[in-house]
C-alpha cells in the first residue's frame, strides 16, 4: 500500500483553487502509484473557530461544494481523504470524505470537536483498500486514546488523521513536538501505522510549523514533511502479512 500525504497552505473560501491544488497534486500521486492520498482538516473550504463562517462553509459544500469537489475529481486514480464542514439536517459536523472516482464511499464526523456549533460524529467506519483496513480520526481526536482504539478494535491497520494546527504563535510552539508525540502514542498504542497531513504557514497572528508525517506502529517516523513549508511525505506500507507489529 502506497500512500502519500500533504501538507499545504490553507485556501479559504476558494473551492475552484482548492480543486486545482488537488488535480495537480492528484495526477502527480497517480504518476506516482499512490492509492491513497491524505490531505489536511477542512482544506476544502477552510477551518475557522468562528460559529458564523463555519456554518456558512457547511452550507456551501451541501449546496453543490461536494457535488463540484467530486466532478473535478472523477479522473483521480488514488483514494483521497479530504475534509470539510458539512451540514447534515439541522446539525453541522467535521467531516472526512473517502473519494474513490469522483463518488463519496464514505464519511468519518470528527469525534473531538473543538470548533463552536459542530456536533460530535458518533459512528466509527472503517474502510478497505486493497486488503488494508483502515479507518480516520481528525486532529483532537488523537488526544483521545479510545477513538484510536475504538479502529484499532474493527481491525485497522492504519489509522489517517487530517490536522489543522493553527494555533497562536506560542500556542503553536508549545505544540511543535507534542503533536507528532501524540501522534507517535497513538501509533504504539494501537500497534497501527499512522499517516498525518497538516496545513503549514502564516495566516495574521495565527501559524502553524506542520505535522505531515508517516509512522510506524512502534512509534519510529518514517517519513516527515520539511517544516513551515508545502510538501509530500511518500511510504509504501508493507503488505498485512509480513506486518509484524500488529499482534
Amino acid at each position: 500500500m502506497r500512500i502519500a500525504a500533504f501538507q499545504r497552505h490553507a485556501i479559504f473560501d476558494n473551492l475552484d483553487q482548492v480543486c486545482d491544488v488537488l488535480e495537480h497534486d492528484l495526477r502527480w500521486a497517480g504518476d506516482e502509484g499512490i492509492q491513497i492520498a491524505l490531505f489536511p482538516e477542512t482544506f476544502l473550504l477552510g477551518h475557522s473557530y468562528d460559529p458564523l463562517i463555519i456554518a456558512a462553509r457547511a452550507e456551501r459544500l451541501v449546496n453543490g461544494g461536494l457535488e463540484t469537489l467530486c466532478s473535478r475529481l472523477a479522473f483521480a486514480d488514488p483514494t483521497v481523504i479530504v475534509g470539510a464542514f458539512e451540514r447534515q439536517g439541522e446539525v453541522v459536523t467535521n467531516s472526512a470524505f473517502v473519494i474513490e472516482g469522483g463518488r463519496v464511499m464514505g464519511r468519518y464526523a470528527k469525534a473531538c470537536p473543538n470548533e463552536p456549533g459542530v456536533v460530535a460524529g458518533a459512528d466509527y467506519p472503517v474502510f478497505w483498500h486493497s486488503g488494508l483496513c483502515y479507518g480516520i480520526n481528525i486532529c483532537n481526536d488523537a488526544n483521545r486514546p479510545a477513538i484510536a482504539q475504538r479502529l484499532a478494535d474493527q481491525g485497522a491497520n492504519l489509522i489517517l488523521y487530517p490536522l489543522n494546527n493553527m494555533l497562536p504563535s506560542e500556542t503553536a510552539t508549545q505544540w511543535r513536538t507534542r503533536s507528532i508525540e501524540t501522534l507517535q502514542a497513538r501509533a504504539r498504542q494501537t500497534r497501527c501505522w499512522v499517516a498525518s497531513a497538516d496545513v503549514t504557514g502564516r495566516q495574521g497572528k495565527l501559524m502553524n510549523y506542520g505535522c505531515t508525517a508517516i509512522i510506524r506502529p512502534d512509534g519510529e517516523i518514517v517519513s516527515r514533511a520539511r517544516e513551515e513549508c508545502e510538501d509530500v511525505v511518500v511510504f509504501t506500507l508493507p503488505p498485512i502479512t509480513t506486518n509484524l507489529y500488529k499482534s
